[in-house]
């Protein structure tokens, strides 16, 4: 964490009613119980908050997870002075905390400490979005229409705004599971997005970074950096954010808040931001700014759930880079945490960061050749009483995408059943319970639904050949690069559903495969 130094458009007739749920896994401070011991008492708080203000559920708690991951850190504020579930912020640009105490008469200190408030708040000041916006209520039934009111909440603009909303809908595509503190499970089930943009369409794409390609630039507030250095690089510091990275870009864009990093990396698929040029000095540790480059990483200290592997891999082949190119010497002496920097106080990146694992990224010893559960020649039909890797594979998804199939134990149960028959049934697929080509596919291409084309690479090209193979019924190497065969596949699968064949991947494309065409 830094310091400084000494539009709308029409709706989709189609309302979707399941729960998102999201493979990832967060442990987060409970809500109070009511007297008695209210049993699940945030689902309860999230459930009342929709109904009051008329706010999908879904999209309350795929907000409040990307905030904090269901975390209210017990009323202590974030970086960019956020509170709570939802992070009802109070600073000199946002003022969404204010803003909740206002609409739902509850007081601010009700606001920062106690989580069914702090979730009615976020419900409230979503709502009076989505009223500015002109959305009537037929619209609120349609979750693709938020998306402005969903940009709005962030208290970003532009790109910034864009990029938040496009975090909340990845969230809901890929569905979302958050364990909080006490037990109690947030599942919120994954479902096909379309999010109507309207205008912020034409800000979702970021200008790419002047020093390190793969990562987007969003300059920081002219004075919340230096221009140029006094001392020459010689270290990288590791910083956690305390709070979302949306979040952070913002904070690090508001002149009031006089701190910056280079960089700032995302949690959930290491995605990488520039914000400084790495000739300037960034305000981001004290004494150290000026022979130092600074990484922010999305998320809080005593919560380990943030640190991802695709965060730490994206990491470590950033700071890889950076040692290579400023000729710095990749060992702890020189890779160091924002507490381990001279003259500062702060304590990230904190106990629960993987040094070790860290580090053996960055000098290549990483394995990089996980075990691919997902991946197969060809994937049979799976039904009751069937066993063994497919069924676990099935499983995996099922638990991955916010449904309840029981142990993921290879064993095709009751329990695993009546999963596939709520997955069949928000695809539009016969609910027979039975897992054939077609819920394959739909299992297997189910997520974000980005444009892919000869040349991409990466998960999303995974999940594609996962889903082609599937489909076809041909095998298809499942290596993340779209190369001629993948494209071959494509045209191949586009042809049989009668889409048009161009080989590129679009919102036909993963619609066809997502409903298991």
């Amino acid at each position: 964490m830094p310091r400084r130094p000494a539009g709308h458009t029409a709706r989709r007739s189609a309302v979707l009613a399941a729960f998102t749920v999201s493979a990832l896994v967060a442990t987060a401070s409970p809500a109070p119980a009511a007297p008695g011991g209210t049993p699940d008492p945030m689902n309860r708080a999230f459930a009342r908050a929709a109904a009051r203000y008329d706010v999908p559920r879904d999209l309350l708690a795929a907000v409040g997870y990307g905030e904090t991951h269901l975390d209210g850190h017990s009323g202590r504020p974030s970086q960019a002075g956020g509170y709570g579930v939802m992070h009802l912020v109070s600073n000199p640009v946002n003022h969404s905390l204010e803003k909740a105490a206002q609409l739902t008469g509850e007081s601010r200190a009700e606001l920062r400490q106690d989580t069914e408030a702090n979730i009615l708040g976020g419900a409230a000041v979503l709502r009076s979005h989505a009223d500015e916006l002109g959305l009537d209520g037929d619209e609120r039934d349609d979750i693709d229409a938020w998306y402005p009111a969903v940009a709005r909440y962030s208290g970003a603009e532009g790109t910034v705004a864009a990029l938040y909303a496009d975090t909340v809908y990845t969230f809901l595509a890929q569905g979302l599971r958050a364990t909080v503190a006490g037990g109690e499970r947030i599942a919120v089930a994954s479902r096909p997005v379309a999010p109507e943009k309207g205008a912020l369409a034409s800000a979702e794409t970021a200008a790419q970074s002047p020093d390190y390609p793969p990562a987007k630039w969003v300059a920081a507030a002219s004075g919340n950096y230096a221009t140029g250095r006094s001392a020459s690089v010689d270290k990288v510091i590791i910083h956690v954010m305390q709070g979302s990275y949306a979040g952070t870009i913002s904070w690090f864009q508001n002149s009031a808040s006089k701190v910056s990093s280079h960089y700032v990396v995302r949690s959930s698929d290491g995605e990488v931001t520039q914000m400084v040029r790495d000739k300037d000095t960034a305000y981001h540790a004290k004494s150290a700014n000026a022979s130092s480059l600074g990484i922010e990483h999305e998320g809080y200290i005593d919560d380990p759930s943030w640190f991802t592997d695709p965060m730490y891999r994206s990491s470590a082949a950033l700071t890889a880079y950076l040692c290579n190119r400023y000729g710095i010497p990749k060992d702890r002496s020189h890779i160091i945490g924002h507490s381990e920097a001279p003259g500062n106080d702060h304590t990230d990146p904190g106990a629960n960061w993987n040094w070790t694992y860290y580090m053996q990224l960055v000098a290549g010893g990483g394995s990089g050749s996980e075990t691919d559960d997902l991946s197969f020649d060809s994937y049979a039909t799976q039904k009751t009483g069937s066993a063994g890797a497919q069924v676990k594979a099935v499983q995996q998804l099922l638990h991955d995408q916010g449904y309840e199939p029981g142990a993921v134990d290879g064993l095709f149960g009751t329990a695993t059943k009546s999963a596939v028959q709520a997955f069949q049934t928000t695809r539009g697929l016969p609910a027979d319970g039975t897992v054939g080509a077609r819920t394959w596919t739909a299992l297997l291409s189910a997520g974000t639904t980005p444009q892919l084309a000869q040349g991409a690479s990466g998960d999303a090209v995974k999940r594609l050949q996962r889903a082609l193979t599937a489909a076809l019924g041909a095998t298809l190497a499942v290596d993340g690069t779209f190369g001629p065969a993948t494209d071959t596949a494509v045209r191949g699968y586009q042809k049989a559903r009668g889409l048009m064949v161009d080989g590129h991947v679009g919102p036909d494309t993963w619609a066809a495969l997502q409903s298991g065409r």
